[in-house]
């Protein structure tokens, strides 16, 4: 058993300086003068102690014993897809992350959505408060560390600085996170240290670098136990086309060797795909990963941990973010290591579940557990879901729900690609798919949507009810006394309908509207305000009924109880009719409506 080297990934919203910040410190290991001292793996900048002991130097006497962790592994290629795609059974395949947030912007919606992924995969993570160089009146002096630097500044600047470093505080206070300045954290396990640091500058850098160390040695210890002459145990990172080579993996290996001949597990949608290791690569030393013209060179093994592209013949239905194994090639070990990862990705992958629920789908497998994740937080219940862009079979699904449950009759969708063909038949059938680049924008429209889905439905059913309505039969305006009488009315309150009871104002039944005429029109509803004609069957003016006499309508009891539950979907103005209304029945009937 041995320690490996921590595995950090960088997180935040677009623009913030993720990729800037992993520049800065591949830069800062470059102008260290350690010639040689990154080496660059595939998805991954490795990183020796012994460089970040160079880079930090005398901030490393906070280690009063001996520096364990070996070194850290920054993973270059920042962003949404890839780091969803870093998972491993139990959570993420990262041991701590970096939360990049521009000092001067605050929180954005990926900062929020990284905050949640990081929070459902239980990833520990500091915050680098990036871009401190564009606060006014910044100045930096090469030759000193961080806080000396901040003490530095006149009063003014640094009223400024503190300003916004606190108003990061109180952000990551609403979301029940306590934060604090890394120099003034009390206890790294109940508060987050956020690190001011310029990626331009490159100020702030050693003090990250000291954080992510000193917190990994501290806390990380059995988590970096590896095997280090094992089988490999991965994830693929991404899944490429290169030329002279066919489908390639992107893989990083947090566990093992992998050998040149072994054979290789990977996980699958329905089954696992076994195929047999041709080549291993990295890319040459010191060159860009993200570079296409990067050069690679041939190993014969990869140790854990790193990154490493593997050429095999059969990867074209590989995915990122499924996981992989290596052995010999007996059937044995294939029908066991098939077994392990199918259990892995089943965890995450439901496409013929009988519940109630929502329809997912995503591009990775790790962007799908993290949809999965955030749906679970918030109580909203999954019936299938699946990898790739969403197929006519998902909206057959997306029927049946549908017609089981309206609010879940919806497909949410993370990274995901709705073929034209596809798009045509949702319109044709009226079906709802909500899909983004940004899981936070997914839930939140799907938020909204339940929300105006409820209303509508409420909606519906208040059609289908007796609504309150008080309306005036006018002076001067009978047009027939009987069999039908005809009248004109002023609605004064609320609405009336073709088909409604009516009563009098101390109660007594009276008839149903028979119908409904403005302009010599028929209508079938009237809104408050109008005036129009009303023919009623059964009465006779003079008689039951007398011009000047206020109407109500005639509410049976049970939609009384209906419109008590829908009362906020009515005015103001109908809530005072329908409280007249009751009065007036429980003169003869105390308890009606009640309960």
């Amino acid at each position: 058993m041995a320690l490996r080297k921590v595995l950090v990934t960088v997180v935040g919203h677009v623009d913030h300086g993720k990729t800037s910040l992993l520049d800065r410190i591949r830069n800062s290991v470059v102008t260290a003068g350690e010639v040689g001292g990154i080496t660059q793996a595939i998805g991954v900048s490795i990183i020796p102690i012994e460089v970040i002991q160079k880079i930090c130097g005398k901030l490393m006497n906070v280690f009063a014993g001996k520096v364990t962790v070996p070194g850290l592994l920054t993973i270059d290629t920042p962003g949404h897809a890839a780091f969803t795609s870093l998972r491993k059974r139990g959570g993420s395949l990262a041991d701590i992350a970096i939360l990049v947030v521009d000092i001067n912007e605050g929180f954005k919606p990926q900062t929020l959505e990284s905050i949640e992924i990081l929070r459902a995969h239980k990833v520990p993570f500091i915050v680098a408060a990036n871009k401190i160089d564009l606060i006014d009146g910044w100045g930096y002096d090469t030759s000193t560390f961080l806080i000396d630097n901040i003490n530095g500044l006149d009063y003014k600047t640094q009223g400024l600085f503190e300003g916004k470093m606190y108003e990061l505080v109180a952000k990551f206070g609403e979301l029940g996170l306590e934060a604090e300045r890394f120099d003034r954290v009390g206890d790294y396990t109940k508060q987050l240290a956020l690190v001011p640091l310029s990626a331009k500058t490159g100020q702030g850098i050693p003090e990250l670098l000291l954080v992510l160390t000193a917190l990994a040695q501290k806390y990380m210890g059995k988590q970096l136990m590896i095997e280090e002459e094992g089988n490999a145990k991965g994830t693929i990172l991404e899944v490429k086309e290169e030329k002279g080579l066919g489908t390639t993996i992107d893989t990083i290996l947090y566990n093992g060797k992998l050998k040149v001949n072994e054979t290789l597990v990977i996980g699958g949608i329905d089954m696992p795909l076994v195929v047999k290791v041709r080549a291993l690569l990295e890319p040459m030393e010191l060159s860009e990963m993200r570079d296409k013209k990067s050069k690679f060179k041939n190993v014969k093994e990869a140790y854990a941990a790193t990154g490493v592209k593997i050429v095999a013949p059969g990867l074209d239905g590989a995915i990122a973010g499924m996981p992989i194994r290596s052995c010999s090639g007996t059937t044995e070990e294939i029908k066991k290591l098939s077994e392990e990862v199918q259990a892995e990705v089943k965890e995450v992958v439901s496409e013929d579940s009988a519940e109630i629920g929502v329809l997912i789908k995503a591009d990775t497998i790790g962007g799908l557990e993290a949809l999965r994740h955030l749906l679970h937080e918030r109580q909203i219940p999954i019936s299938s879901a699946s990898l790739g862009e969403v197929t006519k079979r998902d909206i057959s699904q997306l029927e049946t729900m549908k017609n089981k449950d309206e609010f879940y009759g919806v497909i949410l969708g993370f990274n995901t690609k709705i073929p034209a063909d596809v798009v045509e038949l949702v319109k044709n059938k009226e079906l709802k798919i909500i899909t983004h680049e940004i899981i936070y924008k997914t839930i939140e429209e799907y938020e909204a949507y339940k929300e105006k889905l409820k209303k509508d439905i409420e909606l519906r059913e208040l059609n289908t009810l007796v609504r309150p309505c008080k309306f005036m039969i006018m002076k001067g305006y009978v047009f027939r006394q009987n069999n039908p009488a005809v009248v004109g009315v002023e609605i004064e309150i609320g609405r009336v309908r073709s088909g409604d009871p009516i009563m009098k104002s101390d109660g007594q039944k009276l008839t149903n509207v028979k119908s409904l005429q403005e302009n010599q029109e028929a209508v079938a509803v009237a809104e408050q305000g109008r005036q129009l004609a009303m023919s009623m069957d059964h009465v006779t003016v003079g008689r039951q009924i007398n011009e000047g006499d206020f109407l109500y309508t005639d509410i049976p009891e049970e939609h009384f109880k209906k419109l008590k539950e829908l009362k906020k979907n009515l005015t103001k103005n109908e809530i005072e009719v329908l409280k007249e209304i009751a009065e007036i029945k429980r003169r003869n009937n105390p308890v009606w409506g009640v309960g």
